[in-house]
């Protein structure tokens, strides 16, 4: 293959922005699977904090980087939950291209330079 993809790379860029930084503040807010097994004998209030009985999600302890900049999916410090939702994605869709950009970059097969001149051409 002697073309670069250069036009469908940045058209999947781009679609991945979109859904990182629109549609994801429009997904489900409810638990997932995980969630709602790991709650299963307590009793939960409408905030979903536990409120009773005895369940798994009790011992639950905070990630060690729960505090990062970009925790529970939103940009510490912005106060707007879709701005912050929204940006957090995108950023979060620049580093992982950027990461695996670079790495491909890094891997990629180099083909060996041609030289101009003849090599050992005899004579």
């Amino acid at each position: 293959m002697s073309r670069r993809p250069w036009g469908f790379v940045a058209a999947g860029l781009l679609v991945a922005l979109l859904l990182a930084g629109v549609v994801s503040n429009y997904a489900s807010s409810h638990p997932d699977g995980l969630d709602s097994s790991l709650l299963k004998g307590c009793t939960v209030n409408s905030d979903g904090e536990i409120t009773g009985g005895s369940c798994p999600a009790q011992r639950a302890e905070d990630h060690e980087l729960s505090d990062s900049p970009l925790a529970d999916y939103g940009i510490a410090g912005i106060d707007n939950g879709f701005l912050s939702t929204g940006l957090s994605g995108v950023v979060g869709v620049l580093l992982t291209f950027a990461i695996g950009g670079g790495a491909f970059w890094l891997l990629r097969r180099r083909t060996p330079q041609r030289s101009d001149t003849p090599a050992n051409q005899g004579g």
